[in-house]
């Protein structure tokens, strides 16, 4: 892109705002059991917020295809039509059932980088994965065993195995690899839904999490790929195609689903930014709250490029929101 305008630091700020916005809009259905209306209601506010952006975005990794997500679809342009061109990921809620049962760790994301540099999973939307922080980086390998993968990160920490916690997915899909870790001597920490939010708490330089591993959402994974490359950590991937009808379909769309997708396999460059807003409580940021005349949230904002890594607190007034962001608290 050095011909084109790059992605600046500014971005991060306006990135925050379309976060935000879609973490208030499903703050209003944390615990309502409603999935599709919270979820619904984030994507509005989101693209509502998008539309004000100084770029010029292509949705990379979005709601689905056209016919069948009229909004922040995959390949929709998105943002003012100024600026610099980017690929955009979208998670308007990452962990919709969270949201809808009121448990922990849902969180609004979205992440940026410059145009043409994000993986396009085409029609595999499983991953295999593992993620893990700065101190273990380069101490994974998706091609080894579990066993090798937990003995090696521990001797990268420091800590014993006994003492590590991996987080995987709660899923019937996993019964193996959750045999395989326990019999490795590691913790297990099951989680439901977000395993972008769990990706995250095992980079978390405090977290008491260690590693992500296990089968979850491409999508999710790209995402998680760009907080990686802001945070310093690591994560690795393999496409895992459900039948040999999607396989086929991925190997006609050129990918090779044998290829262990790294980084900078999924995120090419170093000018990414990662932006995060709490839904509900969890590990890494509290959810939204409302007071009688407006909202508190909490959102996590970084750049791979200056390895910035914010936390901010936004009080939001109810009336200011409806006028600038069109959102009916």
């Amino acid at each position: 892109m050095s011909s084109k305008q790059a992605p600046d630091r500014n971005l991060a700020m306006e990135l925050v705002r379309v976060t935000e916005a879609a973490a208030l809009a499903a703050g209003r259905w944390v615990g309502r059991g409603d999935k599709n209306g919270g979820d619904g209601a984030a994507v509005d506010a989101m693209r509502e917020l998008l539309s004000t952006v100084s770029m010029r975005g292509t949705v990379v990794i979005g709601e689905g295809e056209k016919d069948e997500a009229p909004m922040l679809y995959n390949g929709e342009v998105v943002g003012n039509g100024e600026g610099p061109e980017v690929d955009v990921a979208v998670d308007p809620i990452d962990g919709t059932t969270l949201m809808a049962e009121g448990r922990p760790n849902s969180i609004a994301v979205i992440a940026v980088s410059e145009r043409g540099t994000m993986y396009d999973p085409s029609a595999v939307f499983y991953m295999d994965k593992i993620a893990v922080g700065p101190a273990a980086k380069g101490a994974i390998d998706i091609e080894q065993s579990v066993e090798w993968n937990i003995n090696s990160v521990a001797a990268a920490k420091g800590i014993d195995v006994a003492d590590m916690t991996v987080v995987v997915l709660d899923r019937p899909r996993h019964t193996d690899l959750i045999g395989e870790i326990r019999e490795a001597g590691a913790k297990i920490r099951l989680i439901s839904d977000g395993d972008v939010a769990g990706a995250i708490a095992a980079a978390g330089e405090y977290s008491t999490v260690d590693m992500l591993m296990g089968v979850g959402g491409t999508p999710e994974g790209i995402i998680s790929a760009v907080a990686m490359k802001c945070m310093g950590g690591e994560i690795q991937g393999k496409l895992a195609p459900k039948d040999d009808a999607e396989r086929q379909k991925a190997i006609d769309a050129g990918l090779d689903v044998d290829q262990v997708l790294t980084n900078d396999v999924l995120v090419r460059g170093e000018n990414a930014f990662f932006c995060a807003t709490g839904v509900t409580n969890g590990d890494m940021l509290r959810g939204v709250t409302y007071r009688p005349n407006g909202a508190t949230t909490r959102s996590l904002v970084m750049r791979s490029k200056s390895g910035t890594i914010r936390t901010i607190e936004g009080v939001h007034q109810t009336s200011k929101l409806r006028e600038y962001a069109r959102l009916d608290l």
